[in-house]
C-alpha cells in the first residue's frame, strides 16, 4: 500500500459518476412496484400508529427518569433523557411488523443494571409492566447488547439504554459528537453505535433515496436466499446497508435498479478478506477498540470484514465462518450471473425482477437435513 492515497487504499473514489438513463430510471420504478407488490411497503396506517407509539414512548421515559430522580432525591426540574430509533426504522427501510429498534439515553445517576433492568417500582422494566397496551415484555440484561423487548399497542419494540456521563442532559442532544462516548463502558458504547452508526450511514450515501430502494431489494433478496441471519454467520441489516452504501459511493449519480445490479457484479469479484469501508476510520484517542487487522490481532483473522463507519470502527460481520462465507459467495455469484444478463437488456426492454428475487429451495437441495428439539423450563419455574 505504500505510495497509494487513503482514498485508495479504502477504495473511496467512485468508478462511474455518470448521470442516468431514462431506461435505468424507468427499471428502478419498476424496481419499485415489484417490491410494493411482494408487500415489503407498510401501510400507512401502521406508519401512523408507530408515530404514536414512539410519542407515548418517550413520554412514558420523562416520566420513568423523573421517578428516579424522586427515588435518589435528587431535582427533578432539569431531569429528562431523549429517544433516538435507529436500524431499518431509521433508515427508512422497514417493512409491515418489522422490530422498531429505540434507543434510551439517560444522565450517569440513571443506570442500566439498578434503574433500567428491574422490578422495582422506579425501572423501567416494571413501570413497562404496568402501563396499558405494553405486552410481552422480554429483558435481556446479559446479551451482547443489553435490551428490553416490548410490544406497545401491538408494535415490536427493541429499547437499549446508554446512561452518559452528564448529570443533565442538554435539550438538543448530538450523538455524532464523540465526546458522548467518554466515560462509557462497552456495552454503552455499543448502544450508542447503533444510532451512529445508521446515522452516518444516511450522511455517507450520495442519495437517500437511491440507497433506500436498493437496500429494501438486497435485504429482500438475502431473507429470501436464507442468509439473513447475522447470529449464523450471514447477513445483516447493518452490513447490508453498508454494503450497499458501498455500491452507491463507487457510483454515485446511479439509479437503485443499477445500485442493485451493480452490487451482486461488485461483490461476486469481492477480494475478501479485504474490508469494505465508507471512510477513513477515525481514531480519537479515547481508548477504546478499533478495528485493527495487523498481522498477530484479533481482527487480522476476519474472513469477511465489513467495517461499520462510526467510531469506533467495528466489524459487523464478525460471525462469518468458511462455511456461511462460501454459501454467501455462492449467492453472490449466482445473482451477479443473473443480473449481468439484465444490463445487456436494450431496447427498452423490461426486467424481469422475479428471476433475481427467487426463495432458495431449502428443503430439495440438501441430501440430510438435521431436526432439532430444544427443551426449557416453564416459564413459570424460572
Amino acid at each position: 500500500m505504500a505510495g497509494q492515497s487513503l482514498e485508495d487504499v479504502y477504495l473511496l473514489r467512485p468508478l462511474n459518476d455518470a448521470l442516468p438513463t431514462a431506461e435505468e430510471k424507468r427499471r428502478s420504478r419498476e424496481l419499485e412496484e415489484f417490491l410494493r407488490t411482494s408487500g415489503l411497503y407498510e401501510a400507512v396506517d401502521e406508519g401512523i400508529l408507530r408515530e404514536e407509539v414512539l410519542g407515548l414512548f418517550n413520554e412514558l421515559v420523562q416520566t420513568w427518569v423523573k421517578g428516579v430522580c424522586r427515588k435518589k432525591n435528587l431535582s427533578v426540574e432539569d431531569a429528562r433523557a431523549h429517544v433516538y430509533t435507529f436500524g431499518s426504522y431509521r433508515l427508512g427501510v422497514h417493512g409491515p411488523g418489522t422490530d422498531m429498534d429505540t434507543l434510551v439515553v439517560g444522565p450517569r445517576y440513571v443506570q442500566r443494571d439498578t434503574d433500567f433492568f428491574g422490578n422495582e417500582k422506579h425501572c423501567l422494566q416494571y413501570v413497562l409492566s404496568q402501563t396499558p397496551d405494553v405486552s410481552d415484555i422480554q429483558p435481556v440484561p446479559d446479551a451482547f447488547v443489553p435490551m428490553i423487548g416490548i410490544k406497545y399497542k401491538g408494535v415490536q419494540m427493541d429499547i437499549l439504554y446508554a446512561s452518559l456521563a452528564m448529570i443533565t442532559l442538554p435539550e438538543q442532544l448530538d450523538l455524532s459528537n464523540h465526546a458522548v462516548l467518554r466515560g462509557c463502558d462497552e456495552a454503552t458504547v455499543r448502544s450508542l453505535n447503533g444510532c451512529r452508526v445508521t446515522d452516518t450511514l444516511l450522511r455517507l450515501v450520495p442519495n437517500q433515496d437511491v440507497f433506500r430502494l436498493a437496500l429494501r431489494a438486497v435485504k429482500h433478496w438475502a431473507s429470501l436466499r436464507g442468509i439473513s441471519s447475522n447470529v449464523t454467520g450471514y447477513l445483516g441489516g447493518v452490513n447490508l446497508a453498508i454494503m450497499v452504501a458501498k455500491i452507491c459511493q463507487l457510483y454515485p449519480r446511479a439509479e437503485a435498479s443499477t445500485v442493485l445490479l451493480k452490487f451482486f457484479i461488485l461483490l461476486k469479484a469481492w477480494p475478501w478478506p479485504r474490508a469494505i469501508h465508507l471512510r477513513v476510520p477515525e481514531d480519537h484517542s479515547l481508548g477504546l477498540p478499533v478495528w485493527d487487522p495487523r498481522p498477530g490481532t484479533r481482527d487480522s483473522l476476519a474472513l469477511m470484514p465489513v467495517i461499520t463507519p462510526a467510531y469506533p470502527a467495528m466489524n459487523s460481520l464478525y460471525n462469518v465462518q468458511r462455511s456461511t462465507l462460501e454459501v454467501m459467495t455462492a449467492e453472490f455469484a449466482a445473482a451477479a450471473d443473473i443480473c449481468t444478463t439484465f444490463l445487456h437488456y436494450r431496447g427498452g426492454q423490461s426486467i424481469d425482477w422475479s428471476r433475481l428475487f427467487t426463495p432458495v429451495p431449502f428443503f430439495t437441495q440438501h441430501t440430510f437435513y438435521i431436526q432439532a428439539f430444544p427443551k426449557a423450563p416453564a416459564a413459570s419455574s424460572c
